[in-house]
């Protein structure tokens, strides 16, 4: 019997942004997008509905913000991982997301050569910062 898949929800109001992380995440083996969402309300109740393995969430969310959204799904999907995939380069803002549940921290233009290495890090159970920000001081 073969390896389960691992089932995505990919989180961001920005439909463009939506459609590459998905063709990103589906190029990994084993990896499938279940499903989209456009704002914060939307990825807590299609979390509850789906229980995804993954969560590629965004910071900057209509309605709840991504870190609102990550403590919610800390608590209706606990098994649920959570990836920010975010332009927010603040130290603080990473810290917050990280406190709230996540375990990676991706910035969004980086996501080309970070996004894969940080979900193949957080499905062997290990934290990931982008780059970019694992030089600064938290």
């Amino acid at each position: 019997m073969g390896k389960s898949v691992v089932r995505v929800l990919v989180v961001d109001d920005f439909e463009q942004w939506r459609v590459a992380v998905r063709a990103m995440v589906e190029q990994m083996s084993g990896l499938q997008v279940v499903g989209e969402a456009s704002d914060g309300e939307e990825a807590v109740q299609k979390t509850q509905e789906m229980q995804p393995d993954l969560v590629v969430l965004d910071i900057g969310l209509p309605t709840l913000n991504g870190i609102e959204v990550a403590r919610q799904l800390s608590r209706i999907s606990p098994k649920s991982k959570i990836v920010f995939l975010t332009e927010n380069h603040c130290c603080d803002v990473a810290e917050a997301a990280l406190d709230a549940g996540a375990s990676a921290y991706v910035i969004k233009c980086y996501a080309g050569k970070e996004l894969i290495p940080a979900i193949s890090a957080v499905l062997e159970k290990n934290a990931r910062l982008s780059d970019n920000l694992t030089a600064l001081t938290f």
